[in-house]
């Protein structure tokens, strides 16, 4: 039988960790996105309006990296304290190639690496 790959990702609007699932230790992909340093610390989730189109492409740029290293994968759990995953999701609903990909958004804190593993390592033992 073959195992279904399965991945999850804490994101926010200026970085993403993506974990695979499996019974080795974690590997963790980090993708940033090119926000200046001095942008990296808005708080996009508060429904801020990304009035500037230079921003939008600069995520649409972020989010197109994550698709790219996410296509091979059939389950996927975004997760993290902003609106980036439900953004992301919305990019990849649009794209043909993620149309057989199980996407599920799930709204969490801040974590660190070792509460992101927790919590992929519980979500994916329960789906």
């Amino acid at each position: 039988m073959k195992r279904v790959k399965k991945l999850g990702i804490w994101m926010d609007h200026s970085i993403a960790y993506l974990m695979e699932f499996t019974n080795n230790p974690f590997e963790i992909k980090t993708i940033e996105s090119e926000f200046p340093e001095s942008k990296k610390e808005l708080n996009f989730n508060k429904g801020a309006n990304l009035s500037i189109n230079t921003d939008k492409h600069i995520l649409y740029a972020y989010y197109n990296k994550i698709g790219e290293a996410i296509k091979n994968y059939k389950q996927i759990v975004l997760f993290g304290p902003t609106d980036a995953k439900v953004e992301l999701f919305d990019v990849l609903s649009e794209d043909h190639r993620f149309v057989k990909i199980k996407v599920e958004i799930k709204e969490t804190d801040k974590m660190n690496l070792h509460q992101q593993h927790e919590f992929i390592n519980k979500y994916f033992a329960e789906n």
